[in-house]
C-alpha cells in the first residue's frame, strides 16, 4: 500500500510537564489529546455509534450529500485532515476531489494506521501520509515531496475545533492558517441546542463516555507510573449555558492521594479534574471566530435542524 507514517509524537518529558502544569492548574484539566491512546480511540469510535450521540453520523450524511458542492468549491490540490478519527468523513471528499496525496494528522498512531490502510483500499490513486503528533502545536508541517509546491485543502471535523477554550481556538485556527499555506479550510462546527439532548450526547445510558474518560487514568497509570485507581472517579457531562459549552469532568469520589509522574498528589472529595470541553457555536459565533483567526466564511452547510454545520473558510487576506 502507498503509505507512509512520520512520527512527531511528544516525548515522554514534555508528557510529563503537560501533567505536571494541568494538575497544579485550578480547576485541574489536563489536555484533551491524552485521552487518545489506542484504547481511547477504541472507545471513542464506540462512543460514535452511541443513539445519544448523532454528531458523527449528522456530519458523515452532510458530507455524503454535500461532496460535489465541497469539490468544486475545493478544486484541486492536497487534502490535510487534522485529527483523521473516524475516517469515514473523509472517504467522500477524497472520492470527488481525488487529490494526489492524502495527509492525516493525528496523535493516535493506532488510529493513523488502521484508517489509512482502510483509505488506501479505497483510493489506490491517492498517496497516503500519516503524521503522529499533536496538531494544535504544530508550527509547520514536516519537509516532504508530498507536499512541497503543493495546494493545500485542509479538513477538520467532528467539531473537535470545540474542545479548545476562545484563546486556544483562534489560536489553532491561525496555526491551520499557517501549516495550509494559503489554502482552505473545511470546519465542522456543532451548535448549542437542548441541553439535556447535549449532556446525554456526551454521557451515554451505555457509560461508554464514562469508561473513555477513565481510560485517560490507565493511560497515566501506564505512561507515567500512576497509581490512580479509576473507579475512585465518577464521570461527570454538564452544560454551561454562559460558555455555550459541555465540560467533562473526573470528580474524586472521596479525599484521596496519588503518586504520578513522580510526584504525589492529593485530591478532595468532590473535587473534579476536566478533562475536555466541547464548545458549541451558533453561525454567528462561528463568524465571528472565524474573523478573528483571520479567516473569512465563505459557504456553509448545514443538517435539517441546523444543529451542525461544515464551513467553508477560506484566508482573509
Amino acid at each position: 500500500m502507498n503509505i507512509e507514517l512520520i512520527d512527531l509524537q511528544p516525548a515522554v518529558a514534555d508528557l510529563v510537564q503537560l501533567v505536571w502544569d494541568g494538575l497544579q492548574h485550578q480547576p485541574r484539566q489536563l489536555p484533551a489529546w491524552l485521552l487518545y491512546d489506542a484504547e481511547g480511540s477504541r472507545l471513542f469510535s464506540q462512543i460514535c455509534e452511541q443513539p445519544e450521540y448523532s454528531l458523527t453520523r449528522t456530519e458523515i450524511a452532510l458530507l455524503e450529500k454535500h461532496a460535489d458542492d465541497i469539490a468544486n468549491t475545493a478544486g484541486s490540490g492536497v487534502v490535510v485532515e487534522f485529527g483523521i478519527g473516524n475516517a469515514r468523513k473523509v472517504d467522500p471528499l477524497l472520492a470527488k476531489i481525488q487529490p494526489p496525496a492524502f495527509v492525516a494528522l493525528d496523535i493516535s498512531r493506532s488510529a493513523l494506521e488502521q484508517s489509512l490502510a482502510g483509505l488506501a483500499t479505497s483510493h489506490p490513486s491517492t498517496a497516503m501520509v500519516g503524521i503522529c503528533c499533536d496538531h494544535s502545536s504544530l508550527t509547520d508541517l514536516p519537509d516532504h515531496p508530498r507536499l512541497n509546491g503543493q495546494r493545500r485543502i485542509g479538513f477538520f471535523p467532528g467539531s473537535s475545533l470545540g474542545n479548545f477554550l476562545h484563546d486556544d481556538a483562534v489560536r489553532v485556527l491561525r496555526q491551520f492558517r499557517q501549516l495550509l499555506a494559503g489554502g482552505p479550510l473545511l470546519l465542522g462546527l456543532d451548535q448549542p441546542r437542548d441541553p439535556i439532548a447535549l449532556e446525554a450526547a456526551y454521557d451515554d445510558a451505555a457509560g461508554v463516555s464514562a469508561a473513555f474518560a477513565r481510560n485517560l487514568l490507565c493511560r497515566l497509570n501506564k505512561d507515567l507510573q500512576g497509581t490512580i485507581d479509576p473507579q475512585q472517579f465518577q464521570y461527570q457531562a454538564t452544560w454551561q449555558d454562559a460558555e455555550q459549552r459541555i465540560e467533562m469532568a473526573l470528580v474524586s469520589a472521596c479525599e484521596q492521594t496519588i503518586d504520578l509522574a513522580g510526584e504525589t498528589w492529593t485530591f478532595q472529595a468532590n473535587e473534579r479534574m476536566i478533562t475536555e470541553h466541547s464548545v458549541k457555536y451558533s453561525p454567528a459565533a462561528a463568524a465571528d471566530l472565524a474573523a478573528q483567526s483571520g479567516w473569512c466564511i465563505k459557504q456553509r452547510w448545514h443538517d435539517c435542524d441546523d444543529s451542525f454545520s461544515l464551513h467553508w473558510l477560506e484566508p482573509a487576506d
